[in-house]
């Protein structure tokens, strides 16, 4: 058996570098540079405003209209940048980009390896190399942008201090659990956009978490208003508002409901409309969350949430849409979840593979150019129509208490041939509900 163990050590290992070396291929054709774009202005705006004495939403990045556009806070979070050179920066960006990616998609596959009796670290690398050949990460990677580093706040503090089992085991104690909502606070703080967690806590009845997060974002808000009062002042009165600061809304990058709208009519898109997609949006996502708290999957609702603030905000740059990765890893896990063979499984790995193929594949960039008539419309905003697609169809989950042996997959034990099994539950096994 131990010999067994080798070979499928090494056969894994193998697999692991030639996907690496097969990704890297693809990257090198595929991958847009963006010279760190992003990461640029908040290292111009930063230097600016620390080294130069001068207010930090002034400044525009040479050449463009594009200046710093998130909340003090957020500048605070950043002022490393103002006393490192170029080349640290760039480091830094890309280090934590990777660390942050790297913990939340092992908190997300881990059950899938488990549950199928996959070794453990194989299947982290698998999904560790699918990551990067993903549209939205590499994006996030080469403009230098801070999108997976928000998603990890907000999934450290769903999946491990407000969730009933946590990614490896039963709930934490309860000491650490007066401390759920300080990751959705601190990510509100930094970027306005996943304050639409704190309305998820609400709606789904997690009153002190909520409460945590709206006094942490408060609190992380009224600090950066005592540090920079300029800064403060200029931003919710003048810089929130000005629209010209992220470009046209009429971009094909922006894959939200905004963005189609504008597509329809880029000189005058409809406002009525928007609102009236955006509220409908809301609606069955309230339906959809309420019903995975009630059955204490808070990672569907994570899920569910990400894809909804990637509709409903007003810009959602396709670097914005890894808000989508949780929904794409879970699809796997309730394909896992359904028996082998069974119609079930094949249409949710079936919809898994389409959704990551086309989120890999730059498909809206045909229509940059132009985006009329029905083929337009359809193409330029396909990404759109996978979110809304993970809205209706990513199941809901009843995880019970995780039980984890001994902490670790029996697939990591030395001598011991794994074999596929379904996760097991203290109480009772995991079971798929349709809606």
């Amino acid at each position: 058996m131990a010999q067994g163990a080798g070979w499928r050590t090494r056969y894994q290992v193998l697999f692991v570098i030639a996907l690496a070396v097969l990704v890297a291929g693809f990257l090198s054709v595929a991958a847009v540079r963006h010279g760190f774009f992003d990461l640029r202005v908040y290292y111009g705006a930063l230097h600016h405003w620390v080294r130069a004495d001068g207010e930090i939403y002034d400044w525009l990045k040479p050449d463009s209209k594009y200046g710093f556009t998130y909340p003090p806070f957020a500048a605070l979070v950043m002022l490393p940048l103002a006393y490192l050179n170029w080349t640290a920066a760039m480091v830094i960006s890309v280090a934590l980009t990777v660390l942050a990616s790297a913990l939340l998609i092992w908190w997300l596959v881990d059950p899938v390896a488990r549950r199928t009796g996959w070794t453990r670290w194989f299947t982290l690398a698998v999904a560790l190399c699918l990551a990067a050949a993903f549209e939205p990460m590499r994006e996030t990677v080469n403009f230098g942008q801070v999108n997976m580093l928000l998603l990890f706040l907000v999934g450290a503090d769903l999946l491990w201090l407000v969730a009933p089992v946590t990614p490896f085991g039963p709930r934490l104690p309860q000491r650490y659990r007066h401390f759920a909502g300080v990751g959705v606070g601190l990510a509100t703080a930094i970027k306005l956009t996943p304050g639409i967690f704190i309305v998820y806590l609400l709606v789904t009845g997690r009153w002190r978490a909520a409460l945590v997060a709206s006094g942490t974002a408060t609190a992380a808000t009224l600090l950066a208003a005592g540090v920079a009062p300029d800064a403060s002042r200029e931003f919710w009165t003048t810089a929130l508002w000005d629209t010209d600061r992220v470009g046209a809304l009429s971009f094909i990058s922006n894959q939200s409901w905004q963005g189609v709208v504008a597509r329809l009519d880029p000189d005058h898109p409809s406002t009525p409309l928007w609102l009236l997609l955006v509220a409908a949006t809301l609606a069955i996502w309230i339906w959809r969350v309420r019903a995975t708290a009630a059955a204490g999957d808070e990672a569907t609702g994570l899920a569910l949430t990400g894809v909804v603030a990637s509709l409903v905000s007003p810009v959602t740059w396709v670097h914005h849409l890894v808000w989508l990765i949780p929904a794409l890893i879970l699809l796997v896990d309730n394909a896992y979840a359904a028996p082998a063979g069974s119609r079930r499984r094949h249409w949710l790995l079936g919809f898994a593979i389409f959704a990551y193929l086309v989120l890999i594949s730059r498909l809206v960039w045909i229509w940059e150019r132009r985006f009329d008539g029905l083929l337009g419309f359809l193409g330029s905003n396909f990404y759109v129509w996978i979110s809304v697609a993970l809205l209706l169809a990513l199941p809901r989950r009843d995880p019970g208490h995780l039980e984890v042996p001994g902490g670790a997959a029996e697939s990591d034990r030395p001598g011991r041939r794994p074999s596929p099994r379904p996760l097991q539950f203290v109480g009772r096994p995991l079971t798929l509900r349709g809606e």
